[in-house]
């Protein structure tokens, strides 16, 4: 029911009549006046209701006249009178039935009842109800009633004071609230613009009445506050400023608007505060005033809530004051309400925002915003650092004590649900022994202040401990909270705008970058600029303070709340850019995370010291952080650091692991903005996972796994069930990194990079277990972003390859693993476009493959190389333009790994080999042909060597088969390869360029198996030389003609040169075993004689090319010169100092005389042993053991082209063969110089074989063969047949010492002297000049048969004293010259039977052959008996009679030409040389050989007899006297000196002289001498011979009578022996001879040697004795005296 309902009037007038009856009652004895007012007032009453519709506004009319009984009744001071009255006025009141006058009435009767201090606490109503339920009181009289208000609340009653206070609040409350409703009723009415000017009375005059009135309350109000007299509160007695301070306060709490809408109040506001800004201020600081302190900033509050636009200046000091009183010398309440003041302003993030445009971001302003964060910061780390001082009681008094400090705690209780769960500990912070504990202060996001609202107290209020250290906490978290949702709402909403326009995102740092600046140029800076300053501003007191707190919480969830606060401002900071705040909360999240004290060096950086400088209380600088002891942490792990030197163990708490598990949200889901900072946060991660034992498994996930050193991990199960939770998380930041941009995938990747490397330096120098985080993730991070590898394969692989270089094998291992991981994963990837199509993508991708193959550790190289066979298993395949690189990788093998890393790579190649030649480009061949040869060449293993020259055979026969679609896909890259080198302009480079493609890779082929040739291993070389010729004669049909010159120049000719060098300079060391156990037979004990087999096998093969492809080759032009070098290496190893070699090049020689066709068993060189010439002494087979060479080229051998080889070029290769053989020839059998020791000798068997060429070799250069040639024939025949033996092979040459046999090489010799003398014998007449040659050549052996040759200077042992027995084996220097009587025995016959042939031949005759012979011959028939050999001379005997027997006749038809003159003094002296020989017959000699020798003797002279004195007339007149002269000495001479007696008879040549006596006589008697002069010759002769006797005779009588019983000496006894013979032989041949030829002279010098014969008789000798009767006997027939005739009258 409304007041102004009929039934409320109604009730009215009622109420109204009764109460003036009432007061008509009360008044009628004390008051009379009072009385009749009241009555008339009913009177009146009854009047207006009866007159009046609207009885209200009538009663409103007279309201004077109806409220003066009532008046009058107050003015009584009766109590109960006034009682009444004041209800009825209220009542009337409340109606709203009074005037403005009526209501002044009202008032000054208040004001006389308040003066006389009458019913105070319904004058409070009264004037409450007139101000409240009307609006008639304005100016005077409403100051009037408020000062009458004021008054009240001064009195010295409690409860009035306290109502009227009430009442004052309410009043002003109306006071304002009546402007604000004028201002609604006039919101369409234009104000007048106020007249600008100083006063501001002049500014009034334009105010509304309600406006006008609460402009003078407020007025007055601040000139109360200031202690000033009031303008318009006329009448105020006392104030206090507390009460003064509450009301303004609740005034510019409660109508803002009016301040801010209204020029005249903004202008009053700005004037107070600035008049003032200082005044308001409490009372002096040293002593401050709780009550106006606290009152004084909750107005500062509201004023910087509300007005901050207006007191813009004014608010930056409050603001500065506010920051001031957190100061540690303040009292304990004022900082407790100065932080409760901060924590309001807090909660209002654009507040903050605000004093940030206006005041930190202006120049030469101060840093508001950044001081107050910073203040806070500083205040809550001042409560750590200063115990609290100011409240001893507080300090002291217990938790849960009286007072306040039981209400903290029962508030706290929520939020301490302690650590362990099972305790119920107080939630608190502790740091370093100062315990402070946290209470529960507001709910979050709003601030109850707790002693800002403590209005009654006049003294400071005891603050409970922990309380200040609470609203600080909260006042933290809500401005992080605000700040941060704030930004990143306007970030949202600024991004979303941007995204609309269709441009692009800004990053973090570039904000509004993209919208036009100038919207902002003008009027206030850009949202980002202003976000920026405000983070940098407040980042430092944050970090100050929230890190100090995280280090100091024990508490769960206040952890939780700190972490989140830090973790939002990281964030933050990363969206913005600001990169160094960024990194200062990650750092002390970082720190937070690690046991305390914990040296990680990246948090120790300068980023965190940033902020060390940047405040500092009390002059100590404030710390970051300064990690306390671990204690009220419940310890959940203990494990080892991650550092270099072990430091023992290091504990995590529970705390740890849950900043640990903010650090990994961080990274998960602000992994986008945290740029270079990665590297703080995964270095942290990396300690941790090494703290907590995590090691990585397949793929880079961690796994919970023991660490290696043994127990030092402790785990509790609290964080054993973490653990798994904890890997997971892990993986999945990784994994999130796929939906990371590129920019920030780069920084997490280069921060992984960087760990490594710092794990890579710790690793260093021990092998101890690294960490292996960073490695782990970077696989894990490229595994997951694999379909844009491209960006991030570079830096990625290039850093696992440096880790794959470490010296720690596990660091190495890792490294390895992750690469080869990474390689298989990105070529097994399903890419768009696939990787056949994109090449680039693929070669990329195998590229670290290639570049692991420069790391020296053996364990890479072995995972490179598995990987590579996992590759070619699964990917083999689609490799394509990959092969190359697959291929380097499988062949960069090197000498100096281990076994099992070739033999893994060996695998790879056979695979490659055996599945993958088909599937690869053909371009890539030539790659495999290289590879397989670098495994040859490789020196770990020789099996792998030898199975790998089995893979270039494979390959080859690939080649073979396959040739067709090689040569055409070949074709068709040249033509491309040629048309890019054309565009580019360079010429082709490929190796043997010119050849086609195919024909090239035949080439590399046959070169790779020619450096095989040469390896240093015997083994290798046999193989890879079997294999070249094996195939150059199994495929060689595919190679153009013009390709052959390549292999003829580049390959054969060249590893001929190779091998012959690398043999000549082998090692003659011998080699003790063949490795292991293996004895090595003694030909192939040396590096030399290694060699030298391979020396063979290389020039045989080359040989038998040269023979089988003789046409083809002769077709290419320069044949003639490849002829020349090869005879010339055949030249250069048949000189070389090794018997193998030697003889395997004459073997080489013969093939390509192609001499030695095939020789097989059943047949028997034939065609050569018609040419007599033996078969090859020892043939050695061509291609040793193993691969039996394919010989089908020669089975074939090609027919000659059908046009016939030029005769001309065919003469001149056999004459470039015939001076090699000469060359050979002369070197091999040169004699070694004087002095030095003999450098070699070659052997029997190579001399033999070199003999043995000639024959054949002289077939074909037999027409223009001349003398010269013939000569130097002769110098290497001579030479040969004079080299010796080495002692140790002569047991098997020498023929035993009684066996006359020839040696292979002495047969050979004659064999080539018989084939030359049997064409002569054939050939035209221009040849037999060369008759005379031969002869010398053969006499010159003849002569070997006394005097051995010497071979130089050559020290030989001859065979007549080297008996077996006394042969010195294996003796070093020891040489046996050979035996060379058979030899020379046979030259000997063959001269005869030659000389019978040829003794009419013209060059013979002219040449003095026989002369010749003769002379040779006089050597060993003068030796006779010194010869080496007896039958040498009785050979030499026969030989001479044969030729003489021959030779005479000619030389005596010829004697008129003079050509024989000189051979007539020779054979007189050769007749004489051997039938006086000087040397003695052995004294072994039988009597039977004796006879034999002397029928010889006699032979010769019968010869003489025979032969030559019958012709004397045709006979040299000396030659025939030089026989007489030697017949002569034949008679007589012919003693012995050394026969014993009993030989004497015999020994004594009887026959032999008898022979020559009879000749001799028979000579000089038989004829008629044909002149003069011979007669005279043979009877001078006689008598010498005579005379000779006489003297003998005569002298031995003498002696043996002067000797007496001494007997003579034994010659004289034999000399008189002969004597007598002589004597007794001459009287025979007188006696045969016709008396008319001898001479009387005769006659009587032989009678007169008669008497001295007799004289002898005396003799005492028995052998003298009978000698004397043989030659006394025939005397007889002198006894008779003769019948006497006259010759010419001469008796």
């Amino acid at each position: 029911m409304t007041t102004s309902s009929p039934e409320a009037v109604k009730k009215l007038l009622e109420n109204m009549q009764t109460d003036l009856r009432s007061l008509s009652m009360e008044c009628k004895k004390k008051f009379p006046p009072v009385k009749e007012a009241a009555e008339s007032g009913i009177v009146k009453v009854k009047t207006i209701a009866a007159r009046n519709t609207d009885i209200l506004a009538a009663l409103k009319e007279n309201s004077s006249e109806v409220v003066q009984p009532f008046l009058m009744g107050c003015g009584t001071k009766e109590p109960k009178i006034t009682q009444l009255c004041l209800a009825a006025i209220q009542r009337l009141m409340s109606h709203e039935v009074v005037s403005e006058a009526a209501a002044g009435s009202v008032i000054t009767m208040l004001w006389q009842l308040m003066e006389n201090g009458l019913e105070e606490l319904k004058l409070l109503q009264t004037v409450l109800v007139l101000l409240t339920t009307t609006t008639v009181v304005h100016d005077q009289v409403l100051s009037k009633a408020i000062v009458l208000c004021f008054r009240l609340h001064f009195t010295k009653d409690n409860i009035t004071n306290n109502t009227a206070a009430a009442t004052v609040r309410q009043v002003v409350t109306v006071v304002f609230e009546r402007m604000v409703a004028e201002d609604d009723q006039h919101k369409g009415v234009e104000q007048p613009l106020p007249v600008q000017g100083n006063s501001n009375r002049r500014s009034i005059s334009m105010l509304r009445p309600s406006a006008k009135d609460a402009y003078m309350l407020f007025q007055d109000l601040c000139q109360l506050v200031n202690a000033d007299a009031p303008y318009w509160l006329v009448g105020m007695t006392e104030m206090t400023r507390t009460f003064g301070l509450e009301l303004l306060e609740s005034v510019l709490n409660d109508f803002p608007s009016v301040f801010l809408q209204h020029q005249e109040f903004s202008f009053l506001l700005k004037e107070r505060f600035r008049q003032g800004s200082a005044t308001p201020s409490p009372v002096p600081v040293e002593k401050p005033y709780f009550p106006i302190c606290m009152r004084l900033l909750r107005v500062v509050t509201v004023l910087i809530k509300h007005f901050y636009s207006l007191l813009v200046t004014e608010c930056e000091i409050f603001l500065s004051l506010l920051v001031k009183f957190l100061d540690g010398e303040k009292p304990q309440w004022l900082r407790a309400v100065a932080v409760e003041s901060i924590h309001r302003l807090c909660v209002q993030p654009h507040l903050l925002r605000s004093f940030c445009q206006s005041y930190d971001m202006k120049p030469h302003s101060t840093k508001v915003f950044r001081d107050i964060v910073n203040a806070l910061g500083s205040f809550v780390q001042s409560l750590f650092i200063v115990p609290n001082s100011g409240n001893p009681a507080a300090t002291s008094m217990p938790i849960g004590g009286s007072g306040l400090g039981s209400q903290a705690v029962a508030q706290s209780s929520p939020g301490a649900a302690g650590v362990s769960g099972g305790l119920t500990t107080q939630a608190a912070f502790d740091y370093r022994g100062t315990w402070i504990p946290l209470m529960t202060v507001t709910v979050q996001g709003s601030a109850k202040a707790t002693y800002l609202e403590m209005l009654d107290k006049v003294d400071p209020p005891s603050i409970p401990e922990g309380y200040a250290m609470s609203v600080a906490f909260s006042a933290l978290l809500d401005l992080v909270r605000g700040i941060t949702t704030l930004i990143e709402k306007e970030l949202a909403n600024q991004e979303e705008a941007v995204a609309a326009q269709g441009s692009s995102k800004p990053g973090p740092g570039q904000g509004a970058a993209n919208e036009p600046q100038s919207q902002h140029s003008e009027q206030e800076p850009g949202p980002q600029l202003v976000w920026e300053e405000m983070v940098s501003g407040c980042w430092c007191g944050l970090l100050a303070a929230l890190s100090l707190l995280l280090d100091a919480s024990t508490d769960e969830a206040a952890t939780e709340n700190i972490l989140k606060a830090e973790l939002a401002m990281a964030s933050l900071c990363g969206r913005l850019g600001l990169v160094t705040p960024r990194d200062a909360f990650i750092t002390s999240l970082c720190k937070a995370s690690l046991p305390p004290h914990y040296a990680l060096t990246v948090l120790s950086s300068p980023t965190a010291n940033l902020s060390n400088k940047t405040y500092s209380i009390q002059g100590q600088s404030v710390q970051i952080i300064s990690p306390s002891s671990e204690s009220h942490q419940q310890v959940v792990a203990v494990g080892q650091p991650l550092a270099a030197q072990p430091q023992g163990t290091v504990v995590l708490t529970a705390k740890n692991i849950q900043c640990m598990r903010t650090l990994l949200n961080l990274a998960h889901c602000h992994g986008a903005v945290l740029g270079t900072s990665w590297q703080l946060v995964l270095a942290t991660l990396q300690h941790l996972v090494w703290i907590l034992g995590l090691k990585p498994g397949s793929g880079g996930a961690l796994k919970p796994g023991r660490a290696v050193e043994g127990p030092s991990t402790v785990l509790t199960t609290a964080v054993m069930a973490d653990l798994p939770v904890i890997s997971n998380i892990l993986s999945g930041l990784f994994e999130s990194s796929q939906y990371l941009d590129d920019v920030s995938l780069h920084h997490q990747i280069n921060a992984l990079c960087s760990l490594s490397v710092e794990a890579m330096d710790m690793a260093y120098g021990n092998n101890k277990e690294p960490s292996l985080f960073a490695v782990a993730k970077l696989l894990e991070t490229g595994l997951v972003n694999m379909e844009r590898i491209e960006i991030l394969w570079r830096p990625l692989t290039s850093h696992l390859l440096e880790v794959c270089q470490h010296p720690n094998s596990r660091m190495r291992e890792w490294g390895a693993e992750a690469v080869t991981a990474l390689i298989k994963a990105g070529l097994a990837y399903k890419h768009n476009p696939p990787l056949s199509q994109n090449q680039r993508l693929q070669l990329l991708l195998l590229n670290p493959l290639r570049e692991l193959s420069n790391i020296l550790h053996a364990d890479i190289r072995q995972k490179q190389l598995e990987s590579v066979l996992q590759i070619l298993q699964s990917q083999g395949d689609s490799l394509g333009s990959g092969w190359p690189l697959v291929l380097g990788v499988i062949g960069a093998i090197r000498n100096d790994q281990g076994e099992s890393l070739i033999r893994t790579a060996f695998q790879c190649l056979q695979l490659v080999v055996t599945d993958f030649l088909p599937t690869m480009p053909c371009t890539c061949l030539q790659v495999v042909v290289d590879v397989a040869g670098s495994f040859g060449l490789q020196n770990q293993e020789l099996n792998i060597s030898l199975t790998s020259i089995g893979l270039l055979w494979n390959i080859s026969d690939y080649f073979y088969q396959r040739a067709e679609t090689i040569v055409q896909e070949l074709n068709r890259e040249e033509a491309e390869m040629q048309q890019q080198a054309q565009d580019e302009g360079v010429a082709l480079n490929r190796p043997f360029h010119p050849a086609p493609p195919f024909d090239c890779l035949w080439l590399c082929l046959y070169a790779e198996l020619g450096e095989l040739c040469v390896d240093p291993r015997p083994a290798v070389r046999k193989s890879a030389g079997q294999t070249l010729f094996s195939t150059i004669s199994a495929h060689g049909t595919l190679l153009r003609p013009p390709t052959w010159h390549t292999v003829v120049w580049k390959v054969l000719f060249h590893l001929l040169e190779r091998v012959r060098k690398f043999s000549t300079t082998a090692d003659k060391e011998k080699i003790e075993s063949g490795g292991g156990n293996i004895l090595i037979h003694h030909s192939r004990d040396t590096a030399e004689k290694q060699w030298a087999e391979t020396w063979v096998m290389t020039l045989a093969g080359v040989a038998r090319i040269f023979n089988t492809r003789r046409y083809l080759l002769q077709s290419l032009g320069d044949f003639f010169k490849a002829w020349e070098v090869l005879l010339a290496h055949i030249q250069a190893a048949a000189l070389s100092n090794n018997n193998e070699v030697s003889l395997a090049a004459l073997k080489s020689f013969q093939e390509i005389l192609q001499i030695a066709t095939p020789v097989r068993d059943s047949d028997k060189p034939d065609a050569l042993a018609a040419m007599g010439v033996p078969a090859l002494v020892d043939p050695v087979p061509a291609s040793g053991p193993g691969r039996p060479v394919p010989r089908s080229d020669s089975e074939l051998q090609q027919a000659p082209p059908p046009g016939g080889v030029d005769e001309l070029e065919d003469s001149a290769l056999w004459w470039s063969a015939w001076n090699t053989w000469y060359r050979t020839g002369t070197d091999s059998t040169r004699p070694p110089g004087a002095g030095n020791k003999p450098a070699f000798i070659p052997s029997q068997l190579f001399l033999t074989a070199l003999v043995q060429i000639f024959p054949a070799l002289y077939q074909h250069v037999k027409p223009n063969f001349s003398m010269d040639e013939l000569g130097k024939l002769g110098v290497i025949l001579q030479g040969a047949v004079s080299v010796p033996i080495g002692s140790d092979a002569s047991p098997f040459i020498l023929p035993s010492y009684t066996e006359a046999v020839l040696t292979g090489l002495q047969e050979a010799v004659l064999t080539a002297l018989d084939v030359l003398q049997k064409a002569i014998c054939v050939g035209p007449e221009n040849m037999q000049v060369m008759y005379p040659a031969i002869f010398d050549q053969l006499l010159l052996f003849v002569e070997f048969s006394c005097k051995p040759p010497q071979f130089g200077k050559l020290e030989t042992k001859h065979v007549a004293n080297a008996k077996y027995n006394q042969i010195q084996l294996f003796a070093p220097a020891e040489w046996v010259a050979l035996n060379y009587v058979p030899f020379a025995e046979r030259s000997l016959e063959v001269v005869v039977d030659l000389y019978q042939k040829t003794a009419c031949h013209k060059a013979v005759i002219s040449e003095s052959i026989l002369q010749n012979i003769i002379k040779t011959l006089r050597m060993p028939l003068g030796l006779k008996h010194a010869c080496p050999s007896e039958s040498t001379w009785r050979l030499a005997v026969s030989a001479l009679l044969k030729v003489l027997s021959v030779g005479l006749p000619v030389a005596r038809q010829h004697t008129s030409s003079g050509r024989f003159d000189a051979m007539w003094p020779e054979l007189a002296n050769a007749f004489e040389d051997f039938l006086f020989p000087k040397s003695a017959p052995p004294d072994n000699l039988s009597i039977q050989e004796f006879q034999k020798n002397e029928s010889i003797d006699v032979e010769v002279v019968q010869l003489i007899s025979t032969e030559i004195l019958p012709f004397a007339s045709f006979i040299p007149k000396d030659f025939v006297g030089m026989i007489m002269t030697m017949l002569n000495k034949g008679s007589i001479h012919s003693q012995s000196s050394s026969f014993t007696e009993a030989e004497l008879e015999v020994r004594m040549r009887e026959d032999f002289s008898k022979m020559c006596f009879e000749t001799l006589l028979q000579f000089s008697f038989s004829n008629k001498a044909s002149t003069p002069q011979e007669g005279y010759i043979s009877r001078m002769a006689l008598s010498v011979l005579l005379k000779r006797s006489q003297d003998v005779l005569r002298r031995y009588v003498e002696d043996e009578r002067l000797s007496g019983r001494c007997p003579l000496p034994r010659q004289q006894v034999t000399e008189i022996i002969f004597v007598l013979k002589a004597i007794s032989t001459l009287m025979d041949s007188l006696k045969k001879t016709q008396p008319e030829n001898v001479d009387g002279n005769t006659w009587a010098q032989v009678i007169a040697l008669y008497p001295t014969l007799v004289e002898c008789i005396t003799c005492s000798f028995p052998e003298v004795s009978s000698a004397l009767k043989e030659a006394l006997g025939p005397f007889k027939d002198f006894m008779q005296p003769p019948a006497t005739k006259v010759l010419n009258g001469e008796s």
